[in-house]
């Protein structure tokens, strides 16, 4: 049954720190999940979280460490002393002590670091602070089960033994050659059911897919995604085995990922979150707000233009936000497609037929949404024949140049190495929107003369 946290329970948990009742506390909190804990900790101040955290166990702390709100766990991590960090981190797999590492500052960091009391773990630590931490090597695991091709299924097994009493789950067993090259996987299946003398080279599989340590975490992301593996190895420039990185921390990727793709559609050009400052928050937003008051400021001139069109044809005005609301949903649409493809590497085809697909799709939804408006406009609003042919031929006029911009804009993007998601924001909207207004009085000028 899954764990929720209660007013209740938060109180109790309240009332036993303020009376320093430190075993009762244990035994209300040791039998829940690490990520519960977490929770937990976020609905209290920063001297209660800090409390707990000194009360219970540093095995148990360490995993919570991880699950900790940002702001809460630098908090915490400032009022801990060095040596306590370092025994935080002693539980931790090397990627993850390597992330929190990274969160401190430089006099703090080489202190924790002289304090890690597994030398190796400590050397591990140091060399993923070396990497991007937006690459394969940035997310990687140093921990891994790898055998010698050379060794024979007896000396693997009691090699395996040793190495897997580090690892908390073993995805897959590597085999190297004597430089530690990559050279291929163990079946666990062929281990167990394979002669303990037979040589590792007569059984092992030789072709398995693998990422260098300066892959970008997305493309590491993409090939997991394909291949649907729940570990991939990691190799260094001159192919040697230096680390894995696990779906765990690929599910981490694709949700930062998405978040950030989801801020820049809604106009969010910095990485911000609902409890962040006002002024971090307005740097964000502001951006692209300011672009959107321009924008408007072109639609209102444009507007201004016609004016004596309006002036003879007021039926014209009142359809003017549904040609533009029509023209911003459909570039949208047609570039939120085109980002979604281009994110899941799905984009076949040349450029050509992709905008000739786009223009038939168009064609057949402005017809269809055509026909609906010019005769909901006659019966339902009584406008002329004459009228409501001119915004219908304006309507699909609009959807298709603005389906041609959401699905153009974002290929462009990402072939110049802009992120795409830009696209899918107030910046196709609003750019419809100014061409949508354009499109429909330049054809109603046309048809009705004025």
């Amino acid at each position: 049954m899954q764990f929720k946290v209660s007013k209740d329970f938060i109180i109790e948990v309240e009332q036993l720190i303020q009376s320093k009742n430190d075993k009762q506390l244990e035994v209300l909190l040791n039998d829940l999940h690490h990520a519960d804990i977490a929770e937990i900790l976020d609905e209290l101040d920063f001297d209660e979280a800090t409390y707990i955290f000194k009360v219970l166990d540093s095995e148990k702390t360490a995993e919570i460490l991880l699950e900790l709100d940002d702001d809460l766990r630098e908090n915490i991590l400032s009022r801990l002393s060095p040596k306590e960090i370092a025994e935080e981190l002693d539980e931790l797999e090397t990627n993850d002590a390597a992330d929190i590492i990274a969160e401190l500052s430089q006099s703090k960091k080489e202190e924790v670091i002289s304090e890690l009391q597994d030398v190796e773990h400590a050397k591990d630590i140091v060399e993923l602070l070396r990497y991007d931490e937006d690459t394969a090597g940035g997310i990687m695991h140093k921990e891994l089960v790898k055998v010698n091709e050379n060794w024979n299924v007896l000396t693997c097994v009691k090699e395996m033994r040793i190495q897997a009493e580090n690892i908390s789950r073993v995805h897959s067993i590597y085999v190297v050659d004597d430089e530690d090259r990559l050279k291929g996987r163990l079946s666990l299946k062929d281990l167990l059911t394979t002669s303990t003398k037979t040589p590792i080279s007569e059984v092992y599989i030789r072709k398995l897919n693998f990422v260098k340590v300066d892959d970008e975490d997305v493309e590491v992301a993409r090939i997991m995604q394909k291949y649907d593996l729940e570990a991939v190895p990691v190799v260094d420039e001159m192919g040697r085995l230096v680390g894995r990185v696990t779906i765990d921390d690929i599910v981490d990727v694709i949700k930062d990922e998405a978040d950030k793709d989801y801020q820049l559609a809604a106009g969010i050009s910095q990485d911000v979150e609902a409890d962040d400052s006002v002024i971090e928050l307005t740097k964000a937003r502001l951006p692209w707000l300011v672009l959107a008051l321009l924008g408007g400021f072109i639609s209102v001139t444009l507007l201004e233009g016609f004016q004596d069109a309006m002036a003879i044809y007021k039926e014209l005005f009142f359809f003017t936000p549904l040609i533009a609301a029509m023209a911003g949903n459909v570039g949208v649409q047609s570039s939120a497609i085109i980002v979604q493809g281009l994110a899941n590497n799905t984009i076949t085809g040349s450029l050509w037929n992709r905008l000739v697909k786009e223009v038939s799709l168009s064609l057949l939804n402005g017809f269809i949404l055509g026909t609906i408006l010019l005769l909901g406009s006659h019966l339902l609003l009584g406008v002329s024949y004459e009228i409501g042919l001119t915004v219908t031929i304006s309507l699909m006029s609009v959807i298709i140049i603005a389906s041609l911009i959401g699905t153009f804009i974002p290929l462009m993007l990402d072939k110049f190495g802009i992120d795409p998601a830009l696209a899918t924001g107030p910046f196709i909207t609003t750019s419809n929107d100014i061409c949508g207004i354009l499109i429909y009085f330049s054809i109603a000028k046309l048809i009705l003369g004025f």
